[in-house]
């Protein structure tokens, strides 16, 4: 079964056509990619999916949900969720807080909680226990005290990782996010997503290092000049002569 489906999307700058009648089903398991050289309209696809740009034309539907149009907030309650290319924290709270901000998408305040401060008391701890889970997942545990701020890139990464996830997404969206990662922290990237997969969470990714995407991708979608020009299984993909000739340049291998 489809979460995500787009039909015929497109969207015009004035007169650059950034996407140009793209048609994808997004599986509601495993890691799907979107690659494509730089230009090819990835991330403005992701910004149409996600509410922060309106199509020209054709529809996005979420779990069967029109959400064309839809603003980001509305679209994330739904449960699609997505980091951005540049990692955006709260630099000044800590880790811990970084990631309750996340979980308290799915938390009600407010007069009610006000007159049942029991209520309200034990909803926090639930808040607190879940999001120390997400740090603990995320490899973050030990950091949780320190401030967003102070942490290396490579744990920024993981951590805006860990605060999507703690909006309970049906679907994540995750743009670029070994962008900037050494060898080790991509390794620990892709055994993350893998295991957020895993957990029934449908991944959707943009992403520019191959082996990573070869590796734990179970499809791949391909975009040249806002057009997809072709998807399949990465070992499908990676063989296709326009990709080679729009992206690839030569089949990657993939490593165990």
């Amino acid at each position: 079964m489809s979460i995500l489906q787009l039909e015929n999307v497109s969207r015009q700058f004035g007169g650059l056509i950034a996407v140009d009648g793209v048609t994808l089903d997004v599986p509601g398991n495993g890691i799907t990619a979107i690659i494509g050289p730089n230009g090819a309209g990835k991330t403005t696809l992701f910004n149409l999916i996600s509410g922060f740009v309106a199509p020209s034309s054709g529809r996005v539907l979420f779990r069967s949900h029109n959400i064309t149009g839809l603003p980001p907030e509305a679209v994330a309650k739904l449960g699609l969720v997505r980091t951005f290319q540049l990692v955006q924290l709260f630099e000044n709270l800590t880790v811990l807080e970084n990631v309750k901000v996340g979980r308290h998408l799915h938390t009600h305040g407010g007069l009610l909680s006000a007159l049942m401060p029991v209520r309200a008391a034990r909803a926090e701890a639930e808040v607190e226990r879940k999001s120390r889970a997400l740090l603990e997942q995320a490899g973050l545990a030990q950091q949780h005290d320190l401030l967003a701020g102070v942490l290396p890139y490579g744990r920024k990464r993981l951590l805006e990782i860990a605060r999507a996830l703690a909006a309970e997404p049906k679907l994540l969206l995750l743009d670029e996010p070994a962008a900037g990662l050494n060898r080790g922290e991509t390794a620990s990237l892709g055994s993350l997503l893998r295991a957020i997969a895993a957990s029934g969470i449908a991944v959707l990714l943009i992403e520019h290092d191959m082996s990573l995407v070869m590796n734990i991708a179970d499809r791949v979608a391909v975009l040249d000049f806002g057009k997809l020009i072709a998807q399949g299984a990465p070992s499908e993909v990676q063989q296709n002569a326009d990709v080679i000739a729009a992206y690839l340049g030569a089949p990657v291998a993939a490593h165990g």
